[in-house]
């Protein structure tokens, strides 16, 4: 505890008297400052106790006690000393009174207890009071140091919270909770998200003091990491500001929680090394090699149906979609094998069903209604990702050649989004709508329209019914009100102004996709 003018006033070798503000000495006191000035507010920081003779004031006229010490107060001044037996034998009663009103604590100084005694005595209050804030600080840091090694980040955070005498809660890099103590946290922690994830827009290192959610408390937000992009944060709440002991076990958790951030950003990177070697074995055919490289790291994806993910964007783009998957399977408890392929690709397997696949949804559906909502087209850097049907690891590379289809058809279409068995169960039409599709269609075509230009016959309308009679020579002469051997010779100028045979399914295969292709021009 700091000095306060009550551990002054029971300090036997002071003999201090208390003339006013009894009910004030329990503030704390900063500092002791001797001034005889008649205005010494301007040398004033708040806090201190002022020590004075009277040499310049004229103590006994009310009127300027009165202005005198609400000045005093004004200016954060928490009690005033006055020397007896030096210029005044007893304090002056309009001092008193004057200090009365205002509620501030004066004390008498006998004149055998020098002003120096008073100042060495805060001094030395305050030098204990640090040196126990130290040794507790430190003492928190041996602790919260056990507490990481023996029981992880679940472990610092209980002893953090028990050294604040409030909560605290760890978020990982999306901004979810990762870990609370005390348990019943978890919700006030959860509705600091948005301020998390603002924090988390500021290059790390980066803190901000928040009110709790309902004003419960006060909360601090901490960055965790050394790069410029944040992996964690810490919150800690407690009833009132944090005092020094209390500060250096917030300092020391931060420390603590930042190499742990590191430690596993390394073995992140080894694991991601590992999985690079495991797809390339999946990929390659050899899914019971892939098993053995996995081990107890990936095994457990390549026993259940997963889904191969390929995703194209820009390199910030890419890092927010990889923190939100591993984020998701680290909280469902799921494997999640994650390679970048490549600069601006990365390749994912992801447990059918599990959180890593919807939050991959998620996330694309994010970035689409946010690209619909600011109007704007699909650029070079926009976030595409494409999903493979389910498989499992003998058909892992048939996967990742699904997941490359549904990647090319978002891109076309200017989706963010596609999944392979929307493909599959959907209708290959859409398809035809692309640019490279129609110029095939229109020079396929041209020479027919050409020729009907002329006025000299219907030749594409002819093709159209005969095609979609399946060659029925009777009903698509019906359907287009012609003589059946009308249709024939049209058929055969077809055949003659294109110079092929519509005897070839080939030919007729590709004549119905051009004219779907350019029906709706």
């Amino acid at each position: 505890m700091p000095p306060t003018l009550a551990s002054l006033v029971h300090h036997s070798a002071l003999k201090l008297t208390v003339r006013a503000g009894e009910d004030r000495l329990d503030v704390p006191v900063r500092w002791a400052h001797v001034s005889e000035l008649a205005d010494p507010v301007p040398y004033m920081e708040g806090g201190e106790l002022l020590l004075i003779t009277a040499l310049k004031l004229d103590a006994e006229d009310p009127q300027a006690m009165r202005r005198y010490v609400k000045r005093l107060v004004g200016a954060g001044v928490v009690g005033l000393g006055f020397a007896v037996g030096v210029n005044y034998d007893e304090i002056p009663e309009a001092l008193v009174d004057a200090a009365r009103q205002e509620g501030l604590p004066l004390l008498e100084v006998p004149r055998r207890t020098p002003f120096l005694a008073i100042s060495k005595a805060v001094s030395a209050a305050i030098a204990a009071d640090q040196y126990r804030a130290v040794t507790a600080g430190f003492a928190a840091q041996r602790e919260l140091t056990r507490q990481a090694l023996n029981a992880g980040p679940e472990g610092l955070l209980a002893a953090l919270a028990a050294q604040v005498d409030g909560w605290a809660a760890l978020y990982d890099a999306s901004g979810a909770v990762v870990a609370t103590a005390p348990e019943w946290a978890g919700r006030r922690a959860a509705r600091l998200t948005p301020e998390v994830e603002r924090l988390r827009e500021r290059p790390a290192p980066a803190s901000s003091v928040v009110g709790g959610p309902d004003n419960e408390d006060r909360v601090e937000l901490h960055s965790l990491g050394t790069g410029r992009r944040p992996r964690a944060a810490l919150a800690v709440g407690t009833a009132a500001a944090l005092g020094t002991a209390e500060r250096y076990a917030v300092h020391s958790a931060i420390a603590l929680l930042t190499l742990t951030t590191e430690r596993s950003r390394s073995l992140h990177a080894a694991e991601q090394r590992v999985g690079a070697a495991v797809l390339r074995m999946l990929l390659a055919g050899q899914p019971d090699h892939a098993r053995a490289v996995a081990g107890d790291l990936y095994g457990r994806l390549l026993d259940a149906p997963f889904r191969m993910i390929v995703a194209d964007a820009g390199g910030e783009l890419l890092a927010g979609l990889t923190e939100a998957v591993e984020s998701a399977a680290a909280r469902s408890g799921e494997a999640v094998l994650v390679v970048p392929e490549g600069e601006g690709r990365l390749v994912v397997l992801a447990a059918d069903g599990g959180a890593a696949v919807t939050a991959y949804g998620e996330y694309a559906a994010a970035r689409e209604a946010a690209r619909t909502a600011a109007e704007q087209a699909a650029d070079d850097d926009e976030l595409v990702v494409g999903l493979s049907a389910p498989s499992g690891p003998t058909g892992a590379a048939a996967a990742y050649k699904q997941a490359e289809q549904a990647l090319s058809v978002a891109r076309r279409r200017g989706r963010v989004l596609v999944e392979h068995e929307q493909l599959a169960s959907g209708s290959v039409l859409p398809l035809l709508a692309d640019d490279a599709v129609k110029a095939f269609a229109d020079g396929l075509l041209r020479a027919l329209r050409e020729h009907d230009a002329t006025g000299r016959g219907d030749l594409v309308a002819s093709l159209r019914a005969w095609l979609s009679r399946h060659g029925q020579w009777d009903a698509a002469a019906a359907d287009l009100g012609v003589h059946r051997h009308t249709l024939r010779y049209r058929m055969r100028r077809v055949e003659e102004i294109l110079g092929r045979s519509l005897d070839d399914p080939d030919v007729r295969m590709e004549l119905w996709l051009a004219l779907k292709a350019t029906s709706a021009d």
